[in-house]
């Protein structure tokens, strides 16, 4: 997920409605994509046809417009519980590469950063292999009725094990996922010849958009192996669809290579990448409009269409003291819960 200034005067419940939102917004709108994807990484057959959109018509013709949503409940599900193992592991590892000073470098909150999304990752696994399970399968021929059903009958019929198959390739690909991140912030002032404090809106959305897709395609061979080991299964019709069978994801790597040459690794790159743009501007479009909407409830603006600042009151200052000075200035008493000079 982005990461967004903190805004003092939304509260903490209302900066987790706005990503959340946000975040599931983008996801839906995008879930046909990430279809096409998984598809391609797993190698199942949906017509002669290749690429994401022949990949969705050959779903769409087999099984019905609303499987072009499969799994994506469960992904939108897995973004809260994720969101707050992120944050909560982002800050702990902040601090912990904080000099004595309390100052941290670029590279050191770039790995604090890749560090908190494995962290998150590893947590919310089983949430992941249960979408990839989920957007396997037909849906006219269903092994799983639903989420639920489905994480009891992989732990029934596989084990409690069976739901982290795969996680050793998160830990894996986060590092190339670092050493993307550094390469694209590393060249940003070349690419916009300019000082990075000077980027316009426009601009650091052209930087989240080009180091998603940078980092993206350096660890997507890791997550193309790991999509198939958490598809794989003896249980699934045709193993799960996969189009190579191995023994690890060691093998995994070996068997792709010789059956689909080196670029099988990259297997459903371009529908992953199609869906950069859309899924950050959806994301950020969403999330900017709850804002406003929070920032106009709370009455810091005086419209939620625009960002124009409500006269006369000060933007420093938080949801729950606002509230307080304007009850001041009504009663002209002020209800403090903490002792004031």
């Amino acid at each position: 997920m982005a990461t967004w200034r903190r805004d003092v005067r939304l509260t903490g419940s209302q900066r987790l409605l706005c990503a959340g939102l946000a975040g599931v917004l983008s996801l839906s709108l995008t879930a046909p994509l990430e279809l096409a994807t998984v598809l391609a990484q797993v190698g199942v057959v949906r017509g002669h046809g290749r690429g994401p959109w022949a990949a969705g018509l050959g779903v769409w013709r087999a099984e019905g417009p609303r499987a072009l949503w499969k799994g994506n409940a469960v992904a939108c599900l897995r973004l809260f519980p994720y969101s707050a193992v992120q944050l909560t592991a982002y800050r702990k590892f902040v601090v912990l590469f904080m000099d004595d000073l309390g100052h941290i470098s670029q590279w050191s909150a770039i790995m604090a950063g890749s560090l908190a999304g494995m962290v998150s990752t590893i947590v919310t696994y089983p949430t992941d292999l249960i979408k990839t399970r989920l957007i396997v399968q037909n849906m006219l021929e269903p092994s799983y009725r639903g989420i639920l059903h489905a994480f009891s009958t992989v732990y029934q019929q596989e084990g409690f094990l069976a739901l982290y198959r795969g996680v050793s390739l998160t830990v894996l690909g986060a590092l190339p996922f670092s050493a993307g991140s550094l390469l694209v912030y590393m060249n940003l002032e070349k690419i916009w010849n300019g000082p990075r404090d000077r980027f316009s809106l426009l601009q650091n959305f052209a930087n989240i958009c080009l180091a998603a897709a940078v980092t993206q395609t350096l660890s997507f061979p890791f997550d193309t192996v790991k999509r198939k080991m958490q598809a794989q299964s003896p249980f699934l019709p045709r193993c799960g669809g996969v189009d190579v069978h191995f023994s690890g994801a060691t093998d995994c790597f070996r068997q792709i290579v010789k059956a689909h040459g080196v670029l099988g690794l990259w297997n459903g790159l371009a529908a992953n990448l199609l869906k950069v743009v859309p899924y950050f501007g959806v994301m950020f479009g969403t999330f900017e409009f709850c804002k406003r909407i929070c920032l106009y409830h709370n009455g810091y603006i005086v419209s939620p269409l625009s960002y124009k600042l409500t006269p006369g009151v000060d933007q420093s200052l938080k949801p729950q003291e606002l509230r307080e000075l304007k009850k001041f200035f009504k009663t002209g008493k002020l209800n403090s819960r903490k002792p004031t000079l």
